[in-house]
């Protein structure tokens, strides 16, 4: 064991009892000052100790300052790190036992050395208890100091902005996100993005930068590259676009000219914006032929797609849904596209995190281009990605920069590397496969209660609720549920008759719930609470009922 050791002048005398304590018993000291009683400042020595407990180069730690107040104060503003002052032998004990504390604090005025002696054994000789009620209870405090040190200056400088991102965390913790889009990153990926990386402008790429600097911008460029290459099996990696939808429009403006043909499902069947859509900016540059699910079947017709391309003749067939609950089927789009010459691109945000996770097949090698969000089921930034074949390698690159691009987001690249080395770990193929068991146990619920699930079920990690039998509007619902501290989006359905702005469906995606701990049992009790809202959009009474038993739902769950 390594224990750091730290006082000021005030605990400088009981400091060298303790260093002979912790000698006697052949442990090793890390003694971090003061050195005499000349007066000095106790958070100097303070922050030393717990920096090196919290990013875990010392074991445990051994502050002693005058009252022993001070040293606790300033060594618990650090993540992991949980101080105890001890004024007598039995608080040592139950702050190892109970709290798992691992900073003893002592008062160099307030504790003899006789009772300072018997603190320290009894500290050393009791160890955790790992007991559910502790646990629960640690973690807790963990989440707690997580969020304060995440805002500790934002609050210093803008007080009012603190609040509201305060208010958005509590608003997370409290509820259960069901939106199919979004995810929680892990906490390494939200400090690679709130790094110093923001500070870099890094115009080119990895050894062909517009701008000096750039060594170790470079290196965790290549890193993500590496990472993501690794991952999805990929020729040739992009890591700069932004988002998906300028990793989409990349794609077209390298495999097309303006005005040419793209064959893409239609975002009022589950496609997206970015697919074409008249309102958009591939709607408006491309000529986009539309295809949809079967009517009976509410599922891609491959045989009429493939009769829509022979009469059109795209020179890009585009597959990929936002709101698609099946299997797509990328060798059969492949061969559509073969049919008539097209290139293939697959937009892949929704089931990124699924491929990685070996839960749905990867479209990566037969596909000319792949797109990508790097959130949603893969965890990671909200930003974009392009694979592709290295035949088109060039032409990417050159198109992201300078083409649509100027200087990457440097900082967002690091949190990609990081999500791309989360993702990389067995662990990972556990979570996305509990993504889609979480999403057909949901189903399952829905169907066995009389509640229509588009398509009869899901294959993945979303459903759409078809409302209509309900006598509720996707709007309604949605807005009820969010009051209950559900929150999903309204969502069209196929061969919806109602307004995109009403619908008659809801959307409903898994990858939150499954990123918070959450398993089948978690998911019926959703299911069973959003059945009750919905059939009781207006009873305020049920609405409470619901959100209270949401807030319980949740509390063993927090957000990573």
């Amino acid at each position: 064991m390594k224990i750091a050791l730290g006082s000021d002048h005030g605990g400088f005398g009981l400091k060298r009892l303790v260093m002979q304590i912790l000698a006697d018993r052949d442990i090793e000291i890390d003694d971090l000052g003061t050195d005499d009683t000349m007066s000095v400042d106790y958070p100097d020595y303070a922050q030393a100790v717990a920096s090196r407990v919290s990013n875990g180069s010392a074991d445990q730690g051994i502050l002693v300052c005058t009252s022993g107040i001070g040293m606790s104060i300033a060594a618990n503003r650090f993540p992991r790190v949980r101080a105890a002052l001890c004024v007598n032998p039995e608080m040592a004990e139950m702050a190892r036992v109970d709290n798992d504390a691992n900073v003893l604090v002592l008062s160099g005025r307030f504790v003899g050395d006789d009772d300072a002696a018997e603190i320290v054994s009894r500290w050393l000789d009791n160890e955790y208890s790992g007991e559910d009620r502790h646990v629960r209870r640690i973690r807790k405090i963990g989440a707690a100091i997580r969020q304060m040190t995440t805002t500790d200056a934002i609050q210093e400088i803008d007080p009012e902005a603190e609040k509201m991102i305060r208010l958005e965390t509590e608003r997370q913790q409290e509820t259960i996100d069901l939106i199919a889009s979004e995810n929680f990153a892990s906490r390494a990926v939200r400090e690679a993005q709130g790094s110093m990386l923001t500070n870099k402008y890094a115009e080119g790429y990895p050894g062909k930068r517009w701008y000096q600097g750039c060594k170790y911008v470079d290196a965790i460029e290549q890193l993500a590259i590496d990472r993501g290459k690794r991952l999805f099996g990929a020729e040739h990696v992009n890591v700069q676009p932004n988002s998906g939808s300028s990793a989409n429009i990349t794609a077209y403006m390298v495999a097309l000219e303006p005005g040419e043909t793209i064959l893409a499902m239609s975002l009022d069947h589950g496609g997206h914006l970015t697919h074409g859509h008249s309102v958009n900016i591939s709607g408006r540059m491309y000529n986009i032929v539309s295809y949809g699910v079967n009517p009976d079947t509410e599922c891609l017709d491959y045989d009429a797609i493939a009769a829509l391309a022979k009469e059109h003749r795209p020179k890009l067939v585009l597959a990929g849904a936002s709101a698609y609950p099946r299997t797509l089927d990328f060798n059969r789009f492949r061969e559509i596209a073969d049919s008539v010459g097209a290139k293939l691109l697959v937009d892949m945000a929704h089931i990124a995190g699924l491929v990685a996770g070996d839960a749905h097949p990867s479209p990566v090698s037969v596909s000319d281009f792949v797109t990508t969000t790097t959130h949603k089921t893969l965890r990671g930034p909200r930003a974009g990605m392009i694979l592709c074949k290295e035949a088109y390698a060039a032409e990417i690159d050159r198109m992201i920069f300078p083409g649509t691009q100027g200087g990457p987001f440097m900082h967002s690249i690091a949190g990609k590397a990081v999500c791309f080395q989360e993702a990389l770990q067995p662990s990972f193929r556990d979570y996305v496969a509990q993504i889609v068991k979480n999403a057909k146990t949901l189903a399952d619920v829905f169907m066995k209660a009389d509640c229509r699930v588009v398509s009869g079920g899901t294959d993945n990690h979303l459903m759409l609720i078809d409302l209509t039998p309900m006598g509720i509007t996707g709007k309604s619902a949605a807005t009820a549920l969010e009051k209950a501290n559900i929150v999903v989006n309204k969502n069209a359905i196929p061969f919806d008759t109602k307004s995109p702005f009403v619908t008659s469906g809801i959307r409903i995606g898994t990858p939150s719930v499954t990123t918070r701990g959450m398993t089948e049992p978690e998911m019926v009790v959703i299911a069973e609470m959003i059945l009750n809202v919905l059939k009781n959009p207006d009873d305020e009474k049920a609405i409470t009922s619901t959100r209270d038993q949401v807030r319980e739902l949740v509390e063993p769950f927090p957000i990573p």
